[in-house]
């Protein structure tokens, strides 16, 4: 739902990865971002409605993305697609945070955009400690991804998890998402993604803000 530069875009991205793809909105000259290449259905209408929605085919989703510039449409229309058609897989853009708190954890996932762009912003102009990413619909979980002190460079992420009580998901390395093995070492630059219990994210971020002990 929604046909700007965000729909547009991920829909081109899902077809480009072998998915049908139906894109909804109330105004038809929207279409004309979608990719020239687009094969998938083009339907004019309120991404809410259950008309509009039927001609998408929601009865056979898989999955549903609000990302019109409404933060209310957004939050109905994904309600109405997944308490009444019942479709699990629901994403909700948002431009309010206190919002998306509030959607996030009503179970809702949603993506603060304005949020999320000055995260990104400040995470590449200042060393931020702790950034968090995502947190599960309670709020228990969180996936951070956290400032090294340099001495941790060489170390493997065993011991890190070890010493923090975390556990790594993931590593951005050169720009690439790596899945760490039994024995993968940081290396210089590394970003590391950790899993880590909510009420935890500042002990964890103090340990890793600091040389680790030397090991006798």
């Amino acid at each position: 739902m929604g046909c700007g530069r965000v729909g547009a875009s991920l829909a081109g991205q899902l077809e480009d990865h072998g998915h049908s793809v139906a894109v909804v909105d109330q105004n038809p000259d929207a279409f004309r971002r979608l990719p020239a290449s687009f094969e998938g259905r083009r339907v004019t209408g309120l991404g809410f409605d259950r008309d509009a929605l039927a001609q998408a085919g929601i009865d056979d989703a898989f999955a549903f993305a609000a990302v019109s510039n409404g933060d209310n449409s957004n939050i109905i229309a994904a309600r109405v697609v997944r308490e009444t058609f019942g479709v699990r897989n629901v994403v909700a853009r948002i431009y309010d945070p206190n919002r998306a708190e509030v959607y996030q954890r009503l179970g809702i996932p949603t993506v603060a955009t304005v949020r999320w762009t000055a995260d990104q912003v400040l995470r590449r102009i200042l060393p931020l400690g702790a950034v968090s990413e995502y947190q599960d619909a309670s709020s228990k979980v969180s996936i951070i991804t956290c400032d090294l002190h340099g001495a941790w460079v060489g170390q493997e992420l065993d011991r890190l998890e070890h010493v923090t009580g975390a556990r790594v998901a993931y590593l951005t390395r050169l720009g690439q998402g790596v899945v760490p093995e039994p024995g993968t070492v940081v290396q210089e630059n590394d970003l590391v993604h950790l899993a880590v219990p909510t009420d935890r994210i500042g002990p964890v971020q103090r340990v890793l803000a600091a040389a680790p002990a030397r090991e006798d």
